[in-house]
């Protein structure tokens, strides 16, 4: 049974893997450890956020394009570096932003086999694919592109604000193995969506027909999908302020609501080796108020228009070309708008990890310490990931983890992701009295210049950790 569950979160972690907050994965002695892997090892008996402040996160990456990219000050004209800069990326590379605020945490030791914790975030997710098609489209129109196809599948883009609340259990089975769950709540502020489109354009070379060109546009079919925007876009003169205050009122059950659940588990091989792994956000939400989807479908084919010269009296008039040829576009390349329920799916997470520690540091005893004996370091390897709507994202993290003494701890890592091949990532914990403050960013190489990253991420928490 055991090697059955490890094997599943090993299958889980091989097929979904991208960075996920490592530095903060496996760090046994801050509660945020849980909401990664609600099945960890942790050595607290209880925990209390400072509200607002107990989690912070922030996330963003590009994988094709940098500011400096676009705004370098190097005597070229930003119209010439926005169109290099396009040119050199492909209909892969992605954008992405990720916000996490904790609202409220709380957890405490009810035996010595179960831990519980509960709470409440929350979050933006943007994801987005670069659609190079359209894009160079829109900005260098068809002229140098001919029997090129611009493909409307390029368009592909998630984004989402919700409040989560959750409640989380994690239980000790006996000395070596640790699972856990968490359900969680799942309140929709805004979501906007638009994935799996077809369709595509082409303008085709014709020196022998009756045109020099042939436009074609074949299968269109772009559906973008909105719950929560409708009622901001109608309210006439609505300020920032009322506009915050509207989509705040959502956070509290007044939007879309889902629903989902977080798996994890901590497996000790030995004294010294330690197997972990989780998946988070098996869920989804249902979204069917305040929605507006609109879209764009169809096929048409066109050689342009052909004029004639009839000979006309003074009576007569000259036939609308230009009017007929948009009604014929209008019939044949269509587009609605709708008001019909969707449901989106979380971005499933997973991590996977081992860890082997050296260098034993003997803890005081009681009665509910779940550990006898920690190690002053640890080395590990971490495989995470998330899902995209057009594949895995993937990250790969190596890192040594050291205690320097009760209070005070840190971590360094290097990943290997997407975004950078020289990611190193710093995490530090310190605790006064029962007073916990932690910090930990990613990409410490690109701080010093971050116009020229491709990715930046910060975390910083503050709670109340007791031990007793």
């Amino acid at each position: 049974m055991m090697w059955r569950l490890i094997g599943f979160f090993l299958i889980i972690s091989g097929t979904v893997v991208a960075q996920n907050k490592p530095l903060l994965f496996n760090v046994d002695d801050l509660p945020q450890t849980l909401m990664s892997n609600p099945g960890a090892q942790i050595n607290f008996t209880g925990h209390i956020g400072i509200p607002l402040f107990s989690q912070i996160h922030l996330s963003a990456g590009s994988t094709g394009a940098d500011l400096y990219d676009i705004f370098a000050d190097d005597g070229t004209n930003i119209n010439t570096r926005v169109q290099e800069t396009m040119r050199s990326m492909d209909s892969r590379d992605y954008f992405s932003v990720n916000q996490q605020l904790e609202i409220f945490s709380i957890g405490w030791k009810i035996d010595r086999e179960n831990y519980l914790s509960t709470g409440i975030y929350q979050e933006m997710d943007l994801f987005a694919y670069f659609p190079k098609g359209p894009a160079i489209l829109a900005n260098e129109g068809n002229s140098d592109y001919l029997n090129q196809p611009f493909d409307f599948s390029d368009v592909s883009f998630t984004g989402e604000i919700m409040t989560v609340y959750h409640l989380g259990i994690n239980h000790k089975f006996d000395n070596r193995l640790t699972v856990g769950a968490r359900a969680k709540l799942y309140s929709g502020i805004f979501n906007a969506e638009s994935t799996g489109n077809t369709g595509r354009f082409t303008t085709y070379s014709t020196p022998d027909g009756r045109n020099v060109y042939n436009h074609e546009v074949v299968n269109m079919n772009v559906l973008i999908n909105t719950s929560g925007f409708a009622p901001l876009k109608e309210e006439e003169g609505m300020t920032v302020d009322q506009a915050t205050a509207e989509l705040l009122s959502r956070s509290f059950f007044g939007g879309n609501v889902g629903f989902g659940l977080d798996l994890g588990l901590s497996y000790i091989l030995d004294e010294q080796f330690i197997l972990s792994g989780s998946v988070q956000d098996l869920g989804a939400v249902f979204q069917h108020k305040e929605v507006e989807n609109y879209r764009y479908f169809g096929a048409y084919e066109t050689s342009g228009i052909e004029p004639l010269f009839p000979d006309l009296d003074e009576n007569d008039e000259a036939i609308p070309y230009w009017d007929d040829f948009e009604d014929e576009v209008d019939r044949n390349l269509r587009d609605e708008t709708t008001n019909e329920s969707y449901t989106t799916w979380r971005p499933i997470k997973a991590n996977f990890a081992m860890e082997y520690g050296f260098g034993p540091a003997f803890l005081p005893c009681h009665y509910l310490s779940v550990k006898k004996v920690r190690y002053m370091n640890l080395l590990g390897m971490q495989l995470s990931g998330v899902k995209r709507p057009k594949g895995f994202v993937y990250s790969f993290t190596t890192y040594w983890d050291r205690k320097i003494n009760d209070n005070q701890r840190f971590k360094v890592s290097y990943s290997l992701d997407d975004y950078s091949l020289t990611n190193i990532g710093l995490m530090y914990t310190r605790t006064f009295n029962k007073f916990n403050v932690h910090l930990a960013a990613n990409n410490l190489l690109a701080f010093p210049n971050l116009a020229k990253a491709h990715s930046a991420s910060l975390q910083l928490g503050m709670q109340l950790i007791f031990n007793d």
